[in-house]
């Protein structure tokens, strides 16, 4: 369980680069670890363009962020660096999927927006996820998209075990109803 996200400003970090692929997120070299704490001081450690150490909760990147291995680890170095969402004109969906279940907020925005803010490094921006919307430096707002399930999930600051604890006695319920009706000369 996290903290429910519903709207937060932070500052832009911009890495400017497509295609950039969960081993360049987090090395596969440092994921000996057996916890999601410390991962953060190695995010993108084999890149010398590297947005890291600007206090940043926003990562601006380019097309198909996060391809390449389901590794988890990639958004978990990100939340322990202090990134809350990135934003980019696309994500392998792995990826995706990974941000919404750990808490970071994946933002696809269309081209024009996106270009304005890798122009922008250090820009405040704000997002809201109960609104689907991100403002812009200048106050321009831009509409982006989360999947149902994964927007209330974060609203609420659940994760899907946490979720589905929440409606036990209502599952409990189901299973009592459906249980089949013991018949009479039938057993073992």
């Amino acid at each position: 369980m996290t903290a429910p996200l519903t709207r937060f400003a932070g500052r832009t970090a911009v890495l400017a680069a497509d295609d950039v692929d969960t081993d360049q997120i987090i090395p596969a070299r440092f994921l000996k670890g057996t916890t999601r704490d410390g991962l953060g001081r190695h995010l993108f450690a084999d890149r010398s363009d590297a947005p890291v150490g600007t206090g940043a909760e926003v990562l601006v990147a380019g097309r198909n962020f996060g391809c390449g291995s389901s590794r988890e680890h990639a958004v978990w170095a990100l939340r322990d660096h202090g990134f809350r969402a990135v934003i980019a004109l696309s994500f392998a969906d792995i990826f995706h999927g990974n941000a919404l279940k750990n808490g970071l907020v994946p933002v696809a925005l269309a081209p024009e927006a996106h270009r304005r803010l890798l122009q922008e490094p250090g820009a405040e921006v704000t997002i809201d996820v109960d609104a689907l919307q991100v403002t812009l430096p200048g106050g321009r707002s831009e509409a982006f998209a989360l999947p149902p399930f994964a927007r209330h999930c974060l609203l609420q600051g659940l994760d899907e075990l946490t979720f589905l604890l929440s409606h036990e006695p209502l599952i409990a319920e189901f299973e009592r109803r459906a249980a089949p009706f013991p018949r009479e000369g039938m057993g073992p």
